[in-house]
């Protein structure tokens, strides 16, 4: 059977899924889908190629229309389908993260959160700020969950606390804060008007 694309893809999931970021190297997934490392290579240049396509296929459609209409609505349903998204992979943020800094990542999430800034009234360098600013906000709170949660699985939080008993929590909290972004967003808005 020929080696194609999708299979080096799927088993690259796997592995993570399975192991973490860590662990995801091309031998490892060479030696799961039973073929020499060199065979990777005829689909995926290195392994930074390989990681971008891994982010691409889990964040596939996160950046697809939203059923809000107003601005703040489309805002908070694109945070929360890509933290849905990124916590549905282990170390899903922390794999995303590093392609976004990376480029290696094509997906338009980044340009729809822009898009919704700019029909809200913000310039495109505001809306552009803006996506990137709730970006590294999502994906660096959910890294530290996702990091929590995997240590809490092994018994190493030193304050024995359980992400899952936290008050408040995960949640709750990713909410404090993109309702913090918001509001900004809001507030300046509304300066603009008062201009």
């Amino acid at each position: 059977m020929q080696l194609r694309r999708a299979d080096v893809l799927e088993g690259a999931i796997a592995i993570l899924d399975e192991y973490g970021l860590g662990d995801l190297t091309m031998r490892r997934v060479a030696t799961s889908l039973h073929v020499q490392p060199g065979a990777l290579y005829w689909h995926f240049k290195d392994k930074q190629t390989l990681l971008g396509a891994i982010a691409d296929s889990l964040l596939a459609d996160v950046d697809s229309p939203t059923e809000h209409e107003n601005w703040d609505g489309q805002l908070r349903e694109l945070a929360h389908r890509l933290r849905d998204r990124l916590l549905s992979h282990r170390d899903g943020a922390e794999l995303v993260a590093a392609t976004y800094a990376s480029r290696m990542v094509t997906n338009r999430i980044r340009e729809r959160i822009a898009a919704v800034g700019i029909r809200a009234g913000l310039s495109r360098d505001e809306s552009e700020l803006t996506a990137d600013t709730l970006l590294y906000y999502i994906l660096g709170h959910t890294v530290d969950e996702q990091a929590r949660m995997q240590m809490d699985s092994m018994g190493a939080l030193a304050d024995g606390t359980s992400p899952l008993f936290e008050k408040p929590d995960p949640t709750s909290r990713f909410d404090f804060g993109l309702a913090l972004l918001v509001d900004g967003v809001r507030s300046r808005l509304g300066a603009r008007a008062r201009a």
